[in-house]
């Protein structure tokens, strides 16, 4: 055999394996997301079997973002001790153990103490999943590699609750979590045919430093509106649900799961953001944009026909997906040296509105129904114009 028959038997084995580990880690991807989500379409059929209150029973998703809102600033001081393969593996083969707890318990104090636990792996999981990405990939194709983890991401999402649904009008809830506990404990066996350790990208900041990007008002702003634009949008994935069951008490979950179709349209966007930011011109009428698509999704969603809300959540997804896609990447590019820290507090700024969003917007729902609770999260929405404005304005000083 010749030398360049070697080496390109060598360069085509190189890619196989990259390929292989790539489809490993893109699949855990799927399956943790698929963990974090797949319980909120069915939230009102264990308020119903637990009886339980309409709290209670949305709580189930809040107590498993919750660790979301503070891992990416915190968790670089608790893990930077373990070993990120031997860490990954067993976080993952804990995940799938709980899961099938979580699929065998009657107790709704067992099942909320689960979904808590869960809550604290996945946010590491995910941070070591993102790390394996960037170490194995050729550096000309990491951020190809990591468009598609994000949307392996918006994939699982939508998967997690499209199954959770089906399954639960099929077979009962219980089905799905088993499936996904032994998803998870063969991908326990699967990571071990990753590359043997990288270096987890965690975050360590030093108060000041946290200070420091917080006083930037460019950063600040950002911060802000997607604080307030992820408190609407779990709000509404999360009380849908319960507004499907109240427009048809005998509404299968497979329908409400289906009703996360338009959550998918953040894959398209994502990866034709750029197209979009060069047709508007810059990035904060990018924004603008999609908060104004945003608001006008929230507004079909008072018409109480529920292909009328299929088509509506198409627009309300496109418009989050917009905003998040355009502001996220601002951060990235407006960093330089402080990227670590100022894309950990994006993060930790957006998950913390989003689990408040899982909650706190109920009280409306509950006392003073959909139409005002709608009302709200349209008022909510125009008020990040506010910040887009600010953004705009601290962006050309």
């Amino acid at each position: 055999m010749t030398i360049s028959n070697r080496e390109g038997s060598q360069n085509s084995l190189s890619c196989f394996l990259l390929h292989h580990q790539l489809l490993i880690i893109y699949i855990c991807t799927i399956l943790t997301l698929c963990t974090l989500y797949a319980v909120q379409p069915i939230q009102p059929l264990f308020e119903k079997e637990f009886d339980l209150s309409r709290f209670e029973a949305v709580i189930f998703t809040t107590v498993i973002m919750l660790p979301l809102g503070f891992a990416p600033i915190f968790y670089g001081y608790i893990l930077e001790t373990f070993s990120s393969k031997l860490f990954l593996r067993n976080a993952v083969l804990i995940l799938g153990i709980l899961e099938l707890c979580f699929a065998m318990s009657n107790s709704y104090a067992v099942l909320l103490t689960i979904r808590a636990l869960q809550g604290l792996l996945i946010p590491a999981v995910l941070t070591s999943l993102m790390s394996y990405i960037s170490f194995i990939t050729p550096k000309e194709k990491v951020q190809q590699a990591i468009g598609y983890y994000i949307g392996a991401t918006i994939l699982g999402g939508f998967i997690g609750r499209l199954l959770s649904g089906l399954l639960s009008d099929l077979f009962g809830w219980r089905l799905f979590f088993v499936f996904l506990g032994i998803a998870l404990v063969v991908m326990f066996w699967c990571l071990s045919f990753l590359s043997e350790e990288v270096k987890v990208d965690f975050v360590k900041p030093k108060f000041s430093q946290i200070m420091d990007v917080l006083k930037n008002k460019t950063f600040f702003n950002i911060y802000a509106m997607m604080f307030f634009i992820f408190f609407v949008f779990q709000a509404m994935l999360n009380f849908l649900p319960f507004q499907l069951k109240t427009l048809s008490s005998t509404m299968g979950y497979g329908k409400v799961g289906m009703m996360y179709a338009g959550y998918i349209i953040g894959f398209i966007i994502s990866i034709r953001i750029l197209w979009m930011i060069r047709l508007f011109g810059n990035e904060t009428k990018t924004i603008v944009f999609g908060i104004f698509t945003y608001f006008v999704g929230l507004q079909i969603f008072h018409i109480n026909d529920y292909l009328v809300m299929f088509g509506g959540m198409f627009v309300f997804c496109a418009g989050f997906f917009i905003i998040h896609s355009v502001a996220s990447g601002l951060i990235s590019k407006l960093a330089h040296e402080k990227r670590a820290i100022s894309n950990g507090l994006y993060l930790s700024f957006y998950y913390a509105g989003g689990t408040i969003g899982t909650f706190a917007p109920g009280i409306f729902f509950q006392y003073l129904g959909w139409h005002v609770f709608l009302g709200l999260l349209a008022f909510i929405a125009l008020v990040t114009l506010y910040f887009a404005f600010k953004l705009h304005q601290s962006l050309r000083a």
